[in-house]
Formats: C-alpha cells, sequence, structure tokens
C-alpha cells in the first residue's frame, strides 16, 4: 500500500519537511514529532504486556 515511500529520495524528503513547516511552524510539526514517539513507545509497551500475559509470564514481578 505504501510502497510509494520507499521511492522518495532525499530530497524530495527535505521539500515535504520545508512545506509542512511552512503551513503548520515548527512548533505543530515538533509536538506532533513527540506526540507520535510517545504513542509509538506506548504500543510497544502494551504489545509487550500482551505478549507476555499469553505466554504465562505473569507470576514474574514487573520491572519498575
Amino acid at each position: 500500500m505504501f510502497d510509494f515511500i520507499k521511492n522518495i529520495s532525499s530530497t524530495e524528503l527535505i521539500i515535504i519537511v520545508l512545506i509542512l513547516v511552512v503551513f503548520f511552524g515548527g512548533k505543530a510539526i515538533t509536538s506532533l514529532a513527540r506526540s507520535s514517539g510517545e504513542t509509538v513507545k506506548e504500543v510497544k509497551k502494551i504489545k509487550k504486556e500482551f505478549i507476555s500475559s499469553i505466554e504465562g509470564d505473569d507470576d514474574k514481578p514487573d520491572k519498575k
């Protein structure tokens, strides 16, 4: 579905980023990137917990 992403060169990527900064501003882009990173981190954490609960690792204490 997203095979076209493989064909994007670095120059095209820079142009896309510049257009986004012009339209939305630097703060909005930074905020969006930060929240996207936090979301990915949370999804990975949930996936790890889900897999460990399926495998029966519930007896082990959580690391905090």
